[in-house]
């Protein structure tokens, strides 16, 4: 396991503990979005904000990864899904861990959906995926939501809980879930984990102190930092929202402080 610990470090921070890692994957699923075009000029800005990861998927890698010379952990997404189908709950493999390690990833990552009517293959998906994770010592990020017919409120404490749960069980060396709503009740989600989670960020939040906001009070309740996208890389100022996160969960910043980085 000293593997999985040497590539831990490279995606999130050693002196903290935390991860500011920014997931820029959103192509398979939606599409060249703003803030997606031009990979090589999103990345050089996450990476001088001082993100500790990127998530993409094996295709973009020689898009944009390191292209700027800024160092930055590597995570290679092994599922996806289109918008365009009926079917988008369902995320289905389409990278493996050996992939991931030909690639140079540091961390592989896997998005699970509880309570899809397609569960049970995502279980059984990443099931596998931890297997091959513990067999060549690579980092596991599970994405885990409550999100399907059933789900009438994808923040509920105990849905989101038992989601990370769930993910941990499985294998998940990092789990990322929703933030849901007060320190209190995200505190819950992290006791139960007992891994490391980070938030995501969701759709794009109109407020940037809102945001950041957020990040704090997830720090306050244990989280371990984010990882957070579309509010970031489609933000007008990429590297400065990057470098106001970044200091809130790599540095202890307030949300005040955290501000002043985007003037």
């Amino acid at each position: 396991m000293f593997g999985k610990q040497i590539r831990m470090e490279r995606i999130i921070d050693r002196n903290s503990g935390n991860a500011v890692i920014i997931p820029v994957d959103h192509g398979m699923s939606v599409g060249p979005i703003e803030g997606l075009k031009d990979m090589r000029r999103t990345i050089d800005g996450i990476s001088r904000g001082g993100a500790t990861a990127v998530v993409m998927h094996k295709g973009i890698v020689p898009y944009g990864h390191r292209s700027s010379g800024h160092d930055i952990g590597l995570i290679l997404h092994l599922s996806a899904s289109t918008n365009m189908g009926t079917t988008s709950d369902e995320k289905v493999l389409v990278a493996s861990v050996e992939e991931g390690i030909k690639l140079g990833a540091d961390a592989v990552s896997v998005h699970l959906n509880i309570g899809s009517d397609t569960e049970p293959s995502m279980l059984h998906d990443i099931g596998g995926v931890s297997r091959k994770c513990m067999e060549w010592g690579m980092p596991l990020l599970a994405m885990a939501y409550p999100r399907g017919p059933g789900i009438k409120d994808p923040f509920d404490v105990d849905l989101v809980k038992h989601c990370a749960r769930v993910a941990v069980e499985l294998g998940a060396d990092l789990v990322k879930t929703n933030y849901t709503g007060d320190p209190d009740s995200f505190r819950e989600v992290v006791e139960g984990a007992m891994a490391p989670v980070v938030i995501a960020g969701g759709p794009k939040i109109a407020s940037d102190k809102e945001l950041l906001t957020i990040v704090r009070e997830s720090l306050d309740a244990g989280g371990k930092g984010v990882s957070i996208g579309r509010n970031v890389f489609q933000h007008r100022n990429v590297e400065g929202m990057t470098k106001a996160i970044s200091s809130l969960v790599l540095h202890g910043a307030d949300v005040d402080d955290a501000m002043k980085l985007l003037k």
